[in-house]
This record gives structure tokens, C-alpha cells and sequence, in this order.
């Protein structure tokens, strides 16, 4: 029994994890098609993409960036 709940205890841990990388690569996707579109001067393109990840992947370190790029952008 003991053996079973550990069993299912690293079995939840590892899809945890591999579904937290999944996401900080997604994230990251985001986030640089959002700095293209910055480049291109579509400001509104680039803070759609920027609160989507903010909404998205609120603990990745892609939110982090992403908020304070939308702050900059949104001084502009």
C-alpha cells in the first residue's frame, strides 16, 4: 500500500515537472514573438502577447519580464 501511494506520489511529481517545462518553453515562445512584434512598432500586438503570458503563466519568469515590459510600453 505504502509502495503504491509513493508510486503515485512520483508519478504526479514527474508530470508536474514535465508540464512546468512545457510551459516556461511556451512562455518564452510568447515572449519573443511579443519583443518581434515590439520591434515592428505594433505596441498593441506586443501587449496583447506581453498579458497573455502575465494571465497564461503567472509563475513563470516570462511574467516577470513580460510585466515589466508592458509597463514600458505603456509609458510610451
Amino acid at each position: 500500500m505504502k509502495s503504491r501511494k509513493l508510486l503515485i506520489a512520483l508519478l504526479i511529481l514527474c508530470l508536474t515537472a514535465l508540464f512546468a517545462g512545457c510551459s516556461d518553453k511556451k512562455a518564452a515562445e510568447i515572449y519573443e514573438t511579443a519583443k518581434f512584434e515590439e520591434l515592428q512598432n505594433n505596441k498593441e500586438q506586443a501587449l496583447q502577447l506581453y498579458e497573455r503570458i502575465i494571465v497564461a503563466y503567472p509563475s513563470s519568469e516570462y511574467a516577470v519580464k513580460a510585466k515589466e515590459r508592458a509597463n514600458e510600453l505603456r509609458k510610451k
